[in-house]
């Protein structure tokens, strides 16, 4: 095993539980089934303290360095993430699309991400990365091209949240470096929408407050790695109460290689863009039609 791949697995994640690099074997086919099982009934699967207790204040320590260099800028969005000129010009009246929502976290683009710390060790490691796979059903994945966007530290601080929107990629894996003292719960809607529906009633629904028997609720321990079908679940972060942040890293991997984030997206998190994301714009790869 080499000492350039091995470390980031076989230090800092429970390998007894997640055996990452011994695919194959009884234990982590396993855990592959487990999360299969998990993501085919919730759409949802937490892989609780997959990070050793014994790294969780280094993983505090990290994120909370990296804090400091997110994002911030509030404003008014909607869960579909499009501009408001086009909802203006393109949707009826009553289109989910049409509820307006603050966005109040911010973002650490992976730019600014130093390569020693955990979140991004881990986010490189084939080991990960071949394991996620398996979980997803899929014979491979990969980092998205986007190098902003291929790994963020999601911060979310206290009186603020992450309101309801869908997910661009058709599955996300996130791993919680702080919890907050209180508030900042995980909220979703498992298969609100499909690759061909995009039940918009439903969906407007729980935008209005009307539609909580749709909503699942998970609250999120340091150290828990979470797979998710963001992509086809509305899905929230209650506002943090108390007084420590919410940080989570948001690893970004695709089925396709090549994705990279659209302009307008890319500035609406990072307030920039790079000379990927020019050459890229008009030429995404997208798995569907569905709005975003």
């Amino acid at each position: 095993m080499s000492a350039s791949v091995a470390p980031a697995v076989e230090q800092v994640v429970d390998t007894e539980r997640y055996p990452l690099s011994h695919p194959g074997s009884r234990a982590w086919l396993d855990a592959v089934e487990t999360v299969r099982a998990d993501l085919a009934r919730d759409g949802c699967s937490v892989l609780s303290d997959f990070i050793r207790p014994t790294h969780h204040d280094t993983l505090r320590e990290e994120s909370a360095a990296m804090a400091p260099l997110a994002h911030y800028d509030a404003e008014t969005v909607n869960a579909y993430n499009l501009p408001g000129e086009r909802v203006e010009a393109e949707f009826p009246h009553d289109h989910p699309a049409r509820i307006t929502l603050r966005r109040r976290n911010a973002f650490v683009a992976r730019d600014r991400i130093p390569a020693e710390a955990i979140i991004h060790r881990l986010y490189t490691d084939p080991h990960l990365r071949r394991f996620l796979a398996a979980c997803f059903g899929l014979g491979e994945i990969h980092e998205l091209a986007d190098p902003l966007a291929a790994l963020v530290l999601n911060v979310v601080r206290p009186g603020m949240d992450h309101p309801w929107h869908f997910d661009t990629n058709e599955f996300a894996v996130s791993l919680l470096t702080q919890a907050p003292e209180a508030g900042g719960v995980f909220e979703y809607c498992p298969g609100i929408r499909t690759r061909d529906e995009e039940n918009a009633a439903d969906v407007r629904a729980v935008l209005n407050g009307e539609g909580r028997h749709l909503v699942r609720s998970l609250t999120l321990r340091t150290g828990d790695l979470q797979l998710f079908r963001g992509r086809f679940a509305l899905h929230r972060v209650t506002p943090v109460e108390g007084e420590t942040e919410r940080h989570t890293a948001i690893f970004a991997y695709s089925a396709k290689p090549g994705v990279v984030g659209s302009v307008a997206r890319t500035r609406q998190l990072f307030g920039r863009v790079t000379e990927t994301h020019l050459a890229a714009e008009g030429r995404a790869v997208r798995g569907d039609r569905l709005l975003d």
